[in-house]
């Protein structure tokens, strides 16, 4: 499967399972607009009816990255400012549309990474960086602050302090210094960056779907209840994924030598 969109491109390969949006944005170094807000849930609209019709979790992993090779994302088009933020097709904000997905989503962050690109590659589950890859917060430097929840993203990632400078000083911060912040989960050099990155995809794209979809959800409520209502959720889990397939193949994996396992989703 693979669609144009007005401003983005979304791409689903069957028989990997992994799905990929592309901003298209070259030209405006893919900066978010109306369109291309609308576009991205658009993808993930088409993703899930993928997901809904399969005999099992099909998507695997979900790869959000930038057209060109200047930005991943440089953040919202101020040119479609007004006195609520920036305008949006979109029926909800993309970050909660990334976060509410299912199936994992990985940043793959080559350039700019700035103001709502930079929330929007906070709220994917993993990101990654080539090392010439730029990060930050400049909102400030248009008498605003990161309208999406950039400062609460780095605080929670990095800490308050990490969040209070970022935000105040509106610096790009390198990629290296981004993953010993927390920010991003590695930095990749130029050279390495595409087969780094795609080598993490294709291993998420080979674990059990079910799994990494009760991990997200667990990681994800971490950030919103205390520990003991987390155990709960984890304790009620773990019952329902030993009943899977996918259990069952991994477990035989893991008895017999040299046996490759294949999940399903089941």
């Amino acid at each position: 499967m693979r669609e144009e969109l007005d401003a983005a491109i979304a791409a689903f390969d069957g028989e990997t399972g992994v799905a990929r949006i592309t901003l298209n944005r070259p030209d405006a170094l893919n900066a978010l607009n109306g369109q291309l807000r609308a576009d991205v849930e658009t993808a993930f609209e088409r993703f899930r009816e993928v997901d809904d019709e399969a005999d099992g979790a099909a998507v695997r992993v979900v790869v959000i990255e930038g057209a060109g090779d200047r930005a991943f994302c440089a953040g919202a088009d101020v040119n479609e400012f007004s006195g609520d933020g920036p305008a949006t097709n979109a029926s909800r904000p993309v970050q909660e549309i990334v976060e509410d997905f299912p199936a994992p989503v990985v940043a793959k962050i080559d350039g700019y990474c700035l103001g709502g690109g930079f929330e929007l590659a906070l709220a994917c589950d993993l990101r990654y960086a080539s090392e010439s890859s730029r990060l930050g917060l400049p909102e400030v430097d248009l008498g605003i602050i990161p309208g999406a929840g950039g400062v609460q993203y780095v605080a929670r990632l990095a800490g308050p302090a990490v969040a209070r400078e970022l935000a105040m000083t509106g610096e790009h911060v390198p990629a290296a210094e981004a993953a010993d912040l927390g920010l991003v989960n590695d930095a990749f050099a130029d050279d390495d960056f595409e087969a780094a990155v795609e080598a993490v995809v294709e291993t998420l794209a080979s674990k059990p779907p079910l799994s990494l979809r009760a991990i997200k959800e667990s990681a994800l409520l971490s950030t919103q209840v205390g520990l003991a209502e987390g155990r709960r959720y984890d304790r009620a889990r773990f019952p329902r994924l030993l009943a899977t397939e996918d259990h069952a193949e991994g477990a035989r994996a893991f008895r017999e030598d040299g046996y490759e396992p294949e999940f399903v989703g089941r």
